[in-house]
């Protein structure tokens, strides 16, 4: 767990939180953001693109990361759209992070490839999706997947994920949630 001090966005992480509990949605937002943000860092990202914007948490993180990069974000709930457009503008990073409605197979092949990192945190991985994200990373390229251990379809990009040919792939924490993936 981060403390306050350490992730700029603690309070829109808390915010989301307490929203999926009114509103009864699947707004969870990734727990730890500075991971995000340092991952773009790293990876001197340009392009960042994200599925699942819940409240706008994670695409700030990223956006924090990486000062030059862009951040396309996916959103498929009307009312999460509108809440992270709001915080996205209150952090004034409206300028570098567009949030598109939507479903996540309609608008990522409206994108153009050329991607420095993706993340995908909406629900379960789903195999289509991931090839789909493949195709817009460069060479290079790091892709986040989280929901790993979902079950399902998750398991299936998971071995997709650690097959070592297409991927260099390492989880990065102990539930194997989450996966740090360089596209080969």
């Amino acid at each position: 767990m981060t403390s306050a001090t350490a992730d700029p966005f603690a309070k829109i992480r808390a915010a989301t939180n307490s929203h999926r509990a009114r509103h009864g949605c699947n707004a969870y937002p990734y727990d730890n953001g500075p991971l995000l943000a340092a991952l773009a860092a790293a990876a001197n990202a340009r392009r960042i693109v994200e599925l699942g914007t819940a409240l706008g948490y994670t695409a700030l993180s990223f956006a924090s990361g990486a000062p030059g990069a862009t951040v396309d974000t996916i959103e498929g709930d009307p009312e999460h759209v509108g809440l992270a457009r709001e915080n996205i503008a209150a952090a004034a990073m409206d300028h570098r992070v567009i949030v598109h409605e939507g479903d996540f197979a309609v608008v990522l092949p409206t994108l153009d490839p050329g991607y420095d990192v993706a993340f995908f945190d909406g629900g379960a991985p789903v195999p289509a999706l991931h090839k789909t994200l493949r195709g817009l990373l460069r060479t290079g390229g790091t892709l986040i997947t989280a929901n790993l251990n979902h079950g399902g379809a998750a398991e299936a990009v998971r071995k997709a994920l650690f097959d070592g040919k297409t991927w260099r792939s390492a989880l990065v924490d102990e539930h194997g949630e989450t996966a740090i993936s360089v596209k080969l």
